[in-house]
C-alpha cells in the first residue's frame, strides 16, 4: 500500500524535463554569450553540453540516488567517495563561490532597478558623498548585504513568494525573446541584423576583446556556467517513476532542449542586433548587456510594426523596464535564499568541531552567527573592489569572472572524486548509468578535464593580453577560500587529536594508581 501511494508522488518523463530546464536554464547567459562571442558562442555550447553537462548531471544522478538519506549534501558524497579533508575544501569551495556570487550582484543588483525605474542604465551616472559611480554602487552594496543578512536572520519566509513571482517573470523573458525575435525576421524578410557572411560568423567573434585562440578557449567558462545548477539533478533520481528508464532519457531530453534554446536564443538575438552598432558602444559591459539587447528589442518591433521612432523609442524603453523588473525581483529572493542556505547545508553536514565558537549554532534553522561572519567578509571584499578605482565597466566583468571560477572549480571536485566512488564497493548504488569502472573513468576525465581546461584559459587571458590584475583579483577569491578550508579543517585536526589523547590519558591514570 504504502508503495502505491508513493508511486502516485513521484515524478513522470515531462514534469522531471520541466523540473531540470528550469533549474539549469537562465536567461542572462543568452545576451552575455552574444555580447562576447556573437553567434560563434553557439558552437561552444554544444561542445561543453556533450563534454560536460550530459555526463556531468549522469553523475550527480548517481551521487543523489546513493547518498540520498545523507544530510550534508555534496559534502557527504565527497567524504564517503574520498576523504573528510578534500570534501571540506572542495565544499568550502562551492560555498565560498557564493559569497563572491553577494560580492557581484550586491554590486550590480542597482542595474535592474536603474531599468525598471528609468527604462536604462543609469548606475554610471549615480553618485552619493561625493563618490564616483563604482564607489557608489560598491556603498549600495555594502547597504544591502547588511540589510539582507538581518532581515534573513530573522528567519523571513515571505520572501518565497518574491522568487517564485521573479521567476515566472524571468521564464516568460524567454518566450518574449524567441517570439519578438521571430517576428522581427519575418518582418524583414528573413534578414539578420547582424550578418552571416560564411560558416566563420560561427567561429570568429564580433568582440575585438574575443578573437584571439586564447580568448575563444576562455569563452568556455560562460558556457559550462550556463549549464549550472545541476547538483540539485542529483535528488530527483527517488521521485522519478521508473528511474532506471525515465531519468537518462528525461536528461538526454532536457540537455538537448536546453543546448537548443541556448543556441536559438543566441542566434535570435544577432537576428535583431547588430553587434558594432549596439553592443560596440563602451557603455555596454556583460551586467547591463540583456537590459541593452530586451531594449533593443521593444525598439526593433516598434519599428517593424511602423512606428515612429519617439514610440519605437519608448516599446525599447518598456522592454527595459520589464527585464529591469524581473530580474530585481528574481536576484531579491535568490539573494535571500542564497544568504543563508548554502551555509546552513555546509555548517549541517560537517563535523561542529569545525566551526570556531559559536559560529555553527543553527537556531530556528537559521546559522544567525556564521550569517554575520559572512557578511563581514562579503563587506570586505565589496570595498577592496570597490575602491579600486577601475572602471565600472571592468569593475563589473571582472565580478562575473570572479563568480564564474569561483562556481565551476568545485565541479572539479566532484567530478574528481567519481571514481573514487565508482570504485568504493562499500557504497550502495541504486542506480547506475556508468555500468563499469572504465566508462566511469573516461567520463571522470573528460568532466574534470572540460572544467580545469576552460577555467585556465580563463585565468591566464588577462595576464597574456597585459591586464595582470584581472587574473589575480581571478586567482585571490578561490585560492583565498582553499587556503582558509584548510587551515580550519587542520585546527579541526589537532583539537580532535588534542581531545582523543586527554581521554586516553584519563583512562590510563586510574590503572597507575
Amino acid at each position: 500500500m504504502a508503495s502505491n501511494v508513493n508511486d502516485t508522488k513521484k515524478l513522470a518523463l515531462i514534469p522531471l524535463i520541466l523540473m531540470i530546464f528550469t533549474s539549469v536554464f537562465g536567461f542572462t547567459n543568452i545576451p552575455r554569450s552574444f555580447y562576447l562571442m556573437g553567434y560563434g558562442a553557439i558552437p561552444w555550447y554544444i561542445l561543453s553540453g556533450i563534454t560536460f553537462f550530459i555526463p556531468y548531471a549522469f553523475m550527480m544522478a548517481e551521487y543523489g540516488s546513493a547518498f540520498k538519506d545523507e544530510k550534508g549534501g555534496i559534502y557527504s558524497w565527497m567524504e564517503k567517495s574520498v576523504n573528510p579533508k578534500y570534501a571540506f575544501i572542495g565544499t568550502f569551495m562551492w560555498y565560498a563561490s557564493y559569497i563572491i556570487w553577494m560580492v557581484n550582484v550586491s554590486s550590480s543588483i542597482w542595474i535592474p532597478l536603474s531599468n525598471a525605474l528609468f527604462g536604462k542604465d543609469t548606475t554610471s551616472t549615480w553618485s552619493l558623498l561625493g563618490l564616483k559611480a563604482t564607489q557608489t554602487l560598491g556603498l549600495l552594496g555594502v547597504v544591502w548585504v547588511i540589510t539582507v543578512t538581518y532581515v534573513a536572520s530573522k528567519g523571513l519566509k515571505s520572501i518565497s513568494k518574491i522568487t517564485s513571482v521573479g521567476g515566472t517573470a524571468v521564464a516568460l523573458l524567454n518566450i518574449v525573446l524567441l517570439l519578438g525575435g521571430m517576428f522581427v525576421l519575418i518582418a524583414n524578410g528573413g534578414k539578420v541584423a547582424q550578418p552571416i557572411v560564411s560558416s566563420h560568423s560561427f567561429v570568429v567573434s564580433p568582440n575585438p576583446a574575443y578573437q584571439s585562440t586564447i580568448a575563444m578557449f576562455a569563452f568556455l567558462v560562460f558556457a559550462i556556467f550556463a549549464y549550472g545548477g545541476l547538483e540539485v539533478v542529483g535528488g530527483l533520481v527517488d521521485q522519478t517513476e521508473n528511474p532506471e528508464k525515465n531519468f537518462p532519457k528525461g536528461l538526454l531530453i532536457s540537455a538537448l532542449l536546453i543546448s537548443i534554446g541556448y543556441s536559438l536564443g543566441i542566434f535570435m538575438v544577432g537576428v535583431f542586433t547588430n553587434w558594432k552598432e549596439v553592443l560596440g558602444s563602451q557603455n555596454v559591459n556583460m551586467a547591463n548587456v540583456a537590459y541593452v539587447v530586451m531594449q533593443n528589442l521593444g525598439y526593433k518591433i516598434g519599428q517593424s510594426l511602423g512606428f515612429n521612432e519617439v514610440t519605437s523609442l519608448a516599446i525599447g524603453a518598456w522592454f527595459a523596464r520589464y527585464v529591469g523588473l524581473s530580474m530585481f525581483l528574481a536576484l531579491t529572493g535568490a539573494f535571500f535564499t542564497l544568504s543563508y542556505a548554502p551555509l546552513k547545508q555546509i555548517i549541517e553536514g560537517t563535523p561542529s568541531e569545525l566551526w570556531p565558537n559559536k559560529i555553527g549554532k543553527i537556531e530556528n534553522g537559521i546559522p544567525k552567527n556564521a550569517m554575520w561572519v559572512q557578511c563581514t567578509i562579503a563587506v570586505i571584499m565589496i570595498i577592496l573592489v570597490s575602491f579600486g578605482g577601475e572602471a565600472a565597466a571592468k569593475f563589473f566583468a571582472k565580478l562575473i569572472l570572479m563568480t564564474n571560477v569561483a562556481m565551476t572549480l568545485p565541479y572539479v571536485f566532484l567530478s574528481g572524486a567519481f571514481f573514487s566512488f565508482k570504485k568504493n564497493k562499500l557504497i550502495k548504488k541504486p542506480f547506475e548509468i556508468f555500468k563499469t569502472e572504465s566508462s566511469a573513468f573516461i567520463a571522470t576525465i573528460i568532466v574534470t578535464a572540460t572544467v580545469a581546461f576552460a577555467n585556465f584559459f580563463t585565468i591566464i587571458q588577462p595576464a597574456i593580453e597585459g591586464d595582470l590584475s584581472s587574473t589575480i583579483w581571478m586567482i585571490i577569491g578561490p585560492v583565498f577560500f582553499t587556503l582558509v578550508a584548510f587551515l580550519m579543517y587542520r585546527r579541526y585536526e589537532t583539537r580532535k587529536e588534542s581531545i582523543k589523547n586527554n581521554v586516553l590519558q584519563t583512562k590510563i591514570k586510574p590503572q597507575h594508581r
